[in-house]
């Protein structure tokens, strides 16, 4: 379940913070959440607590490896003429 967290902080830490993400090909939230789940791994196995570090890992990081695609494949491209033929259909 994903609850909804608002956070407050000064401007340029926010649009630094979102340069990076962009840079990542990541959002923002997503980049928080790890780097939430790393602190709380962190606090967990200083405590000696046993950790399961699967449940750590990104959502979608089970799906690496399932495909191959070309090095030369640009998804970018591939997204954009997607959303080209999704929205530039003539009613």
């Amino acid at each position: 379940m994903k609850t909804k967290l608002t956070l407050v902080m000064e401007d340029e830490v926010i649009y630094k913070a979102k340069q990076y993400a962009k840079k990542k090909e990541e959002s923002l939230s997503s980049l928080v959440e790890h780097y939430l789940k790393a602190v709380a791994l962190g606090q967990e196995i200083e405590s000696g607590r046993n950790v399961n570090i699967k449940k750590i890992k990104s959502p979608i990081e089970k799906y690496r490896g399932i495909i191959s695609l070309p090095k030369d494949y640009d998804y970018k491209k591939e997204i954009g003429q997607y959303l080209l033929n999704k929205y530039n259909k003539l009613k």
